[in-house]
């Protein structure tokens, strides 16, 4: 795998249009590309994933790559300006997916073979949606076969020397109202107002429970997404909220919305109906410095002449899917700034993108060394 040839599979895998629940032609085209970069196997699952596998398929070792392939909405002219590329999802996450394909690729199907090892790189689908439905496909297929991977790296930006250990989890609480129209000049409050109420004691739950705890990771942070309200016709009322939580580990994601739903009925009137539901329930997780996968990243990044460094994050991502279930050593690595993640001047260098391809083979390679051989499967 050379340089541009990396390169012009990145170009031509960021100018497919690929919106969540839109990902077919993106996920069919990458399947071709690992074929030709020589996969053993390589093919579209259940959920629209692209999935591509080096390696024996009862291998002693599986170390399963997991970038997404879908985006976020926003059209971005594909195009390479000196050092960059821009485009969307040339961060979030097709430059880190690019890179695990091209590691993999880097490294071949007779490494696979020498050292026993199989890597499974997915191009996830729906990960920019509240369903992640590549990653809740790829967890569930091998919690049913009874084997958990060895060891999993999620594509995500981060920059080519730096590992994410962790990622908050997320709650989404969704708040709907109705009630028979009343007179503005009378004394029975309007449905708004109770959204409004509910969004106020979300709030102060957040700062009673981050009191003391200074690092945003450790915070329970809410964002008010969307509040809408609306008179029918002049005979109905009705509002619609919809509030986001990021989550910090060791929280009581119980205690929180019986604590919400008990709120809610204390304030019952039989003349509104209200509808309170909690979806998105996204786990913090987070990973150990000291696994074998942690080690490898460090070791790899500081041979390529860096200090390598740790980061945790505030968002979510399918970590936060497949961590709790598997319980391997994990973590998130991948090229490129996240404070471009959405935005409308997405880019990325394709020199770190070179780099960060570099790393991950590397990385690889000394983890194959330090996981511990299983059992052929």
């Amino acid at each position: 795998m050379d340089q541009n040839r990396a390169t012009q599979l990145l170009n031509d895998l960021v100018a497919i249009p690929s919106l969540s629940g839109e990902e077919k032609q993106a996920s069919t085209w990458l399947v071709s590309q690992m074929l030709e970069l020589g996969y053993d196997r390589a093919y579209v699952d259940e959920a629209g994933s692209a999935v591509g596998e080096i390696g024996p398929m009862d291998a002693e070792r599986t170390v399963v790559l997991m970038g997404h392939i879908d985006t976020v909405p926003g059209q971005i002219p594909v195009r390479i300006e000196a050092d960059t590329l821009h485009g969307r999802g040339s961060v979030d996450a097709k430059g880190p997916l690019a890179t695990f394909v091209c590691a993999a690729a880097s490294l071949g199907s007779s490494w696979g073979h020498e050292t026993n090892t199989k890597l499974v790189v997915v191009g996830a689908t729906e990960e920019e949606a509240a369903t992640s439905k590549g990653a809740h496909h790829i967890r569930d297929r091998y919690l049913e076969s009874g084997y958990i991977p060895d060891a999993c790296i999620i594509g995500e930006p981060s920059r080519w020397n730096r590992v994410t250990l962790g990622y908050k989890g997320r709650i989404q609480i969704e708040f709907s109202a109705s009630r028979t129209m009343v007179h503005t000049a009378g004394p029975e409050r309007g449905v708004a107002a109770d959204a409004a109420a509910l969004w106020h004691e979300i709030e102060r739950t957040a700062d009673a429970f981050n009191e003391g705890k200074p690092r945003a990771f450790d915070q329970l942070m809410p964002n008010l997404r969307e509040i809408i309200s609306s008179n029918g016709e002049g005979f109905e009322e009705t509002v619609s909220m919809m509030v986001s939580v990021r989550t910090p580990m060791n929280w009581n994601r119980d205690e929180f919305t019986d604590h919400l739903d008990r709120w809610l009925k204390a304030r019952a009137d039989e003349k509104t109906q209200t509808n309170l539901t909690f979806k998105g329930l996204e786990q913090a997780w987070r990973g150990e410095k000291s696994s074998p996968v942690a080690r490898a990243f460090l070791a790899a990044i500081r041979d390529a002449g860096e200090k390598p460094g740790f980061v945790v994050k505030t968002g979510t991502c399918d970590l936060n899917v497949v961590g709790p279930a598997w319980n391997c050593p994990i973590l998130a690595y991948g090229p490129g700034d996240s404070s471009l993640d959405h935005t409308p001047i997405e880019h990325i260098s394709l020199t770190e993108y070179w780099q960060a391809i570099q790393v991950l083979t590397s990385a690889l390679t000394r983890l194959s060394d330090l996981l511990p051989r299983q059992q052929s499967r």
